[in-house]
């Protein structure tokens, strides 16, 4: 079974730094669909970015680009999100996530990631 830990959440002013950490268990694949959600009070949740761990092909929403950086480390099976520059409309929980789908899918909106962590609360203030 897919395990998905967050850490690295927490509290900074605008234009602050955090990176959040995805310790991923539980499955074998070199190959899978990875990516960031967050979810705001009262707002539906939204992709932030993902990466297909074999090829390396990222995306971003348009919200985070140029200042998020998505990144993993396969040796020790870890996803990152680098947040810079960070907003008060950043402010949210954030939630890791994983899928075995064929990578040439990874980015397709109208699948659903089927693994989820727990989530790590980002706040931003201005």
């Amino acid at each position: 079974q897919v395990q998905l830990v967050e850490s690295g959440g927490g509290s900074v002013q605008a234009g602050g730094s955090l990176r959040l950490s995805c310790a991923a268990s539980g499955y074998t694949a070199r190959r899978v669909c990875m990516g960031w959600f967050r979810q705001a009070p009262g707002k539906e949740r939204e992709g932030v970015a993902g990466i297909a761990t074999g090829s390396g092909s990222t995306y971003y929403a348009d919200s985070v680009k140029g200042r998020f950086t998505i990144s993993q480390d396969n040796a020790k099976n870890t996803l990152f999100l680098q947040m810079n520059s960070l907003r008060p409309e950043d402010t949210a929980m954030y939630y890791c996530a994983a899928d075995l789908r064929p990578e040439r899918l990874c980015f397709d909106e109208r699948l659903p990631y089927n693994n989820w962590g727990q989530g790590t609360q980002v706040t931003v203030s201005s």
